[in-house]
């Protein structure tokens, strides 16, 4: 059995899977799993879009970064978030400091496969969302490299394959996971 000492959190684009691995990855740990978009609408009592719309991308980065903070300084556990939460300097050092970082890497044709039929993504309500995507993983694919692990993922591998790889992963970390 292993045992959690940090946080894990999960990075990576829109579609990398980071909820759908990190739950897996959870259950495979026997750790909780939480999903900063997740708290940060329970605690709006809007949906991300709502934020968005009526108050703009700046209010929701900064709702982000408190929800941030709060989960990182609670009990371990694995920690999925939204796409464009690694983007700040302040959440990379947060989470440096008090978790892991295990990006999800996928290619733009993976992903745009994955969330091209979703109506709950905000940033890709444009005239070309391809596009947007396109546009949005060649500015984000710089920080995600800042990520602590990166674990490749592919279009034919299950969610609990994703999850072996990242365990894997995370074995080479002496300081995240411990055999009890």
């Amino acid at each position: 059995m292993l045992g959690l000492k940090k946080t894990i959190v999960m990075v990576g684009m829109m579609g990398a899977g980071k909820t759908a691995v990190g739950t897996a990855l959870a259950r495979a740990l026997g750790a909780p799993f939480l999903d900063s978009d997740e708290e940060i609408i329970r605690a709006a009592d809007r949906s991300i879009a709502e934020i968005f719309e009526r108050d703009g991308e700046a209010f929701f980065r900064a709702r982000e970064t408190e929800v941030l903070n709060r989960l990182l300084h609670g009990a371990p556990c694995v920690l999925s978030t939204g796409g464009g939460a690694f983007l700040s300097d302040t959440n990379r050092s947060l989470i440096r400091s008090n978790g892991v970082s295990v990006w999800l890497r996928a290619d733009l044709d993976v992903l745009w496969s994955r969330v091209r039929h979703k109506t709950t993504r905000p940033l890709l309500r444009t005239a070309n969302p391809y596009q947007t995507l396109r546009a949005l993983y060649e500015a984000r694919m710089p920080f995600y490299q800042e990520a602590d692990l990166t674990v490749d993922s592919s279009a034919d591998l299950s969610v609990e394959a994703m999850a072996a790889r990242v365990v894997e992963s995370l074995l080479t970390r002496p300081d995240v996971l411990e055999r009890t």
